[in-house]
């Protein structure tokens, strides 16, 4: 096999039939949310457009949480091919855990806020202040640097476009769709993307396991270090996913859906059944990896497991894996531009502008530019962007809005603020610091979720009883 190619040179003519038909269908379902939204009103308010008006059932709700949890399938792919295992540990297990805690201790707590997105639901909890600091953060976090990233190389291995030439008319053909028909889009959308993803990567397992051999061959033909827990890499550094994955308590995009839903019963049965099929999508993508990596040893991390698929599957499943690809990016790509763009709109900019729904669709685009600017900012390293953004949205709001749950309006908002500001400005230092082993040993996120409790805890309210700004679902 071939460690690098251009895809298109591998198409045949049924290929290109089974992409096609795959973006039709996914652009039809992107319409009919559209049109969905028309239907209901001339003039969507708020609620349809950015909440569907709270009427998200069950099997939406899972389609749409499963499909926007994975557009970096290429980091994924680099961090299994360079460490193994370790992503199922650190992309899989620490995350199931966050998910089944949510669904436990965090869903039927929401049902007693009517709030539209995560600032909002801080405004109700905290304070206004609360909330700006908590959209500038949700604003950095869920920027989609890394799928728009994604989709620049999607582009790059298909077309042999340029990576930047590809992000910018990939973005900018997303915007366009996800700004039409609101949240009803991006759901629909997302339907017909769930099935074709999750098909996708089952069947890379299947045949590499009918032409090559089974755990065998992998052990053969892969470093040791590749099956243990931390790839070898330090227990600190494996333990710093758990605590991010913890940020899934505080995902904006978690949070959208759940507001979305017709109650709260979809939204812990519907993470409930989305858990299983992360398990599975999870145990498929770092499969596949692993036996990219033992065929494509000298590709590029990020490249090996697309290239390697591409060269694996039969004409026909070819052209439904790269549309499985692209679905995969898209689905998370138009999800996180579109909450982007509700958290500048309707939590930054809302006095500013009387339209919620005209400055959301005009917002989406200036996110998806800031992202494409981020994302040459970075440099393209997957591993480095989910680091930095994660480690500071969760390092500055974790500790707050779970103690917000935990002891109501015991944090008043000038609390919430000076303990996000002292975490930012104590990891920003931890950063600048000369380096050391002890500095380089200790993660600066670890530095922020200490600062951020121990203001918390030290400065919070005495206990009381009593809950405001309650309303119901």
């Amino acid at each position: 096999m071939l460690s690098e190619l251009r895809t298109v040179t591998y198409f045949e003519p049924l290929d290109w039939v089974v992409f096609a038909g795959v973006l039709l269908a996914t652009a039809a379902a992107a319409f009919y949310g559209s049109w969905r939204l028309k239907k209901r009103k001339d003039k969507p308010s708020a609620l349809d457009y950015l909440l569907m008006g709270r009427q998200l059932t069950l099997p939406l709700f899972v389609a749409t949480m499963v499909a926007t949890w994975y557009g970096g399938i290429f980091a994924v792919n680099e961090i299994t091919f360079n460490y193994g295992i370790f992503n199922f540990v650190t992309q899989g297990v620490f995350w199931y855990i966050a998910y089944l805690i949510f669904a436990f201790f965090i869903a039927e707590r929401l049902v007693h806020y009517s709030s539209f997105t995560l600032p909002d639901l801080t405004n109700q909890m905290f304070g206004p202040k609360s909330a700006k600091v908590t959209a500038v953060l949700v604003l950095c976090y869920i920027a989609p640097v890394a799928y728009v990233l994604s989709l620049g190389m999607f582009l790059h291995m298909v077309f042999g476009m340029t990576i930047l030439s590809g992000m910018i008319w990939g973005t900018l053909f997303v915007c366009l769709y996800s700004a039409w028909g609101g949240l009803r889009s991006v759901v629909f959308s997302d339907l017909v993307q769930f099935f074709v993803m999750c098909s996708s990567v089952a069947m890379v397992v299947v045949f590499s396991v009918h032409g090559f051999g089974g755990l065998s061959f992998l052990k053969a033909n892969l470093p040791a270090s590749h099956f243990t827990l931390t790839g070898g890499n330090s227990w600190l550094g494996t333990l710093i996913w758990g605590f991010i994955a913890l940020s899934t308590l505080i995902d904006p995009s978690f949070y959208q859906r759940c507001f979305a839903a017709k109650s709260p019963r979809v939204v812990k049965k519907g993470i409930l059944i989305s858990t299983v099929i992360w398990f599975l999508f999870d145990f498929c993508t770092t499969t596949g990896s692993l036996y990219a990596r033992a065929v494509l040893p000298q590709a590029e991390p990020g490249q090996a497991y697309f290239f390697y698929a591409i060269q694996l599957l039969p004409v026909g499943l070819r052209g439904f894996f790269v549309a499985g690809i692209l679905s995969i990016i898209l689905s998370t790509l138009n999800s996180f531009l579109f909450i982007a763009s509700n958290t500048l709109s309707f939590d930054l900019l809302r006095t500013q502008f009387k339209n919620v729904v005209v400055s959301n669709r005009i917002s989406i685009f200036f996110v998806g530019a800031f992202s494409i600017f981020l994302a040459q900012f970075f440099h393209g390293s997957f591993k480095e962007i989910w680091l930095v953004l994660g480690s500071y949205f969760s390092a500055c709001l974790l500790a707050p809005i779970i103690l917000g749950y935990v002891s109501p309006n015991r944090i008043s908002d000038k609390l919430f603020v000076n303990s996000a500001l002292a975490s930012a400005a104590v990891m920003t230092l931890w950063h600048l610091l000369p380096k050391n082993d002890f500095i380089e040993i200790i993660d600066p996120f670890y530095i922020g979720v200490l600062t951020s409790l121990i203001i918390l805890l030290v400065f919070r309210k005495p206990k009381h009883a009593n809950l405001s700004g309650i309303t119901d679902w």
